[in-house]
Order: C-alpha cells, then sequence, then structure tokens
C-alpha cells in the first residue's frame, strides 16, 4: 500500500486478475470512482489501455500508449504500464506472470491544445481578420490620395476606421480569452462563490446598456446566497455574455428575464440554475446545436453590426465545461429564448462550513 502516491501523476497497482490494489490521489481527482479492490476496467475506461494492461499481464514487457477522452473535456492522455516483480516470490524470475502491474496516467492537454489553439487562430482568425483589415487599408489609401484635401471626408473615413479597429480589437481580445480559459479548462476551480452576487452584480453592470436598448431588466434571486466552487472572473464572463446577448439580439420584445434557483432534486450535489430569458425574434431550431461552435452565427450582418465576435458562446460553453456545468436553449420563433445554465451548488455540510 502506498506505492501509488509515491507518483506526482496519477497512478494506480493492480495484480494480474486486473483488480485494482492501489490508488492515489490524483487518480482519484480523475476517475472518481475508483477503489480498491474494483476492477480496473470499473474505472478505467479507455478500451487502448486495458488492451495494454492486458498485453503487459501476459508478455511482462512495459509499454507506453496515449488515447482522447471526450468527457468532460477533451483531454488527451498519455500511460506509462508496467509489471513488478516482489523479491523473492515465485515470478522473481521474470519467466511467470507479474506479480503486479503499475500504471502511471499523464494528462498532455497544453502542448495539443497549444497546437490546436494555433490552428484554430490562422484558420479562423486570419479570416475575420481580413475584412476589417481590408476596409482600413482602403480608407488609408483614399485619404492619402483622394480625400487628401478633404477635411469632411476624412472624418468620416476615421469613425469608420476607429470602428474597424475596435472589431479587431475585440476579437483578438475574445481569442486571448478563449485561449487561457481552454489551457486551464481541465482545472477544476476550488474557490467558493456567491452566484447570486454575481448575477446581481453584472445585471447592474449591464443596466446602462439595457437603458440604451430601451430593455428592461426583470430580476428573480433568492434572498441569501447560493454558493458554488467556481471562479468569480469566469462566470461574471458567462453571466455578461449572455444578458448582453438576450439584451442585443432579444431587443424587440422590451423585457429580459434573470432569474437564479435551487433545484428540488434528491441529486448531490444540488443544482442549481441561471436563466436568462428574452421575448425577441427566437432562434430558428436548425441552429440551436450550434450556437456554442467558434465563430458561429445565426445571423452575420446582425452579430457584427451589434459587435459580435462570434466567439461568445463559445467562451461560455468551455468556462462550464470547467465547472462541471451545462446549458440548455429553448426557443421558439417569435416567442424569444430561453438560456438555463445547470451548475453544482456546495452541499449543505459544504455550505454550512463556509457559513
Amino acid at each position: 500500500k502506498g506505492t501509488a502516491d509515491a507518483f506526482p501523476t496519477p497512478g494506480a497497482v493492480a495484480d494480474v486478475r486486473v483488480s485494482t490494489r492501489d490508488v492515489n490521489a490524483k487518480a482519484h481527482a480523475i476517475y472518481e470512482g475508483v477503489k480498491p479492490g474494483d476492477p480496473l476496467s470499473f474505472s478505467l475506461r479507455a478500451p487502448s489501455l486495458l488492451e495494454a494492461f492486458d498485453r503487459v499481464c501476459s508478455t511482462g514487457k512495459e509499454e507506453r500508449i496515449s488515447w482522447i477522452e471526450k468527457v468532460p473535456t477533451e483531454t488527451w492522455y498519455e500511460a506509462h504500464i508496467a509489471p513488478i516483480y516482489m523479491p523473492g516470490s515465485a515470478n522473481s524470475g521474470r519467466t511467470h506472470l507479474p506479480d503486479f502491474i503499475l500504471v502511471v496516467i499523464q494528462d498532455l492537454p497544453e502542448n495539443r491544445r497549444l497546437e490546436r489553439m494555433r490552428t484554430d487562430f490562422v484558420a479562423y482568425a486570419s479570416h475575420e481578420l481580413r475584412t476589417p483589415l481590408a476596409s482600413l487599408t482602403g480608407f488609408i489609401e483614399t485619404i492619402q490620395g483622394p480625400a487628401k484635401n478633404d477635411p469632411e471626408a476624412q472624418d468620416r473615413f476615421l469613425a469608420i476606421m476607429l470602428d474597424q479597429a475596435g472589431r479587431m480589437r475585440r476579437l483578438i481580445d475574445d481569442i486571448l480569452s478563449l485561449s487561457r480559459i481552454e489551457l486551464k479548462a481541465h482545472v477544476r476551480p476550488v474557490t467558493v462563490v456567491d452566484l447570486a452576487e454575481i448575477v446581481r452584480h453584472t445585471a447592474d453592470a449591464l443596466s446602462p446598456l439595457a437603458r440604451d436598448l430601451e430593455v428592461d431588466i426583470r430580476i428573480s434571486l433568492p434572498e441569501g446566497p447560493i454558493r458554488l466552487r467556481g471562479d468569480r472572473d469566469e462566470l461574471i464572463q458567462v453571466a455578461e455574455n449572455l444578458i448582453e446577448n438576450e439584451l442585443k439580439y432579444g431587443s424587440s420584445g422590451k423585457y429580459v428575464d434573470v432569474s437564479l434557483s435551487l433545484m428540488d432534486t434528491a441529486e448531490n450535489p444540488p443544482m442549481c440554475v441561471f436563466a436568462i430569458r428574452d421575448y425577441g425574434e427566437g432562434i430558428p431550431k436548425e441552429h440551436l446545436p450550434r450556437l456554442t461552435e467558434r465563430f458561429y452565427r445565426v445571423d452575420v450582418e446582425s452579430s457584427r453590426a451589434l459587435k459580435g465576435t462570434g466567439l461568445g458562446l463559445a467562451i461560455v460553453k468551455h468556462i462550464l465545461t470547467r465547472h462541471r456545468a451545462r446549458m440548455d436553449v429553448e426557443s421558439e420563433p417569435g416567442e424569444g429564448a430561453t438560456f438555463k445554465i445547470y451548475l453544482p451548488a456546495l452541499e449543505e455540510a459544504e455550505d454550512n462550513a463556509v457559513s
């Protein structure tokens, strides 16, 4: 007992009957259900890993493999599987089956994510930046040439150039924000935050935009706090993106409802529901499954006119993945849209301890 704890990465020791004998804390963090005595297949569900384990059991030769897991977030893993022969055992001569098998797992998200981020930046960002860059270049050439001595035209062109430069800045800011979130998507937050305070703060911050759009934000929050483990800045970003989207794209409905509540279920941990609803034109059903894709827009022209980058909901999705939360979208054309976020709240014992 304790062999696996000596490793700085997730690790486990199993016998040749594929029964788990020892598991370290880091492996528990990834595979919460794993415990000594259970078959290894109960927790390590990667077929390639289990196949490699069987080969090491039968051949006594170590192996190194890699694979990808899609849930809860896309993560790359590498495992080193090696036989263990106990001194003085019948197998010590390594002519028979190993006494035990050591499995050490290392996640490889950073390099793979960086590689994917670079690819996405080239593919998407270059496309999105091409239009404003072409616009800036054209207006600069016009100011240097035909409008060189036309102050009125120069003022008009400079205003447009400023708007296009702002569009590029927003796009770059969102790409960098998405990149930072992706890099730590596999690290669960540990800080306790009050989601009710975050939602109230965000709604207050967006009240000037609501007044400009002539939309009323109607808020329904519990009297007390709703605590959960989360990154405050990221959860503010979720609330800002969702409420701002509803204000802009549902402004014709004149109201946006923002609510927060605890679900009355037997789930453990309990779930809280953060819901945002508008009463605007709604979203056609064929677009709903793709809303969180990068640079996906239901209406390209209206999105750009409202200074959208096409990355807001992608950022929301990655933040929610890190928080082990999920989002549902309900919409009917002409009846508005509702975004519901389900987040795990603190269990009662934890909440009392915090209080």
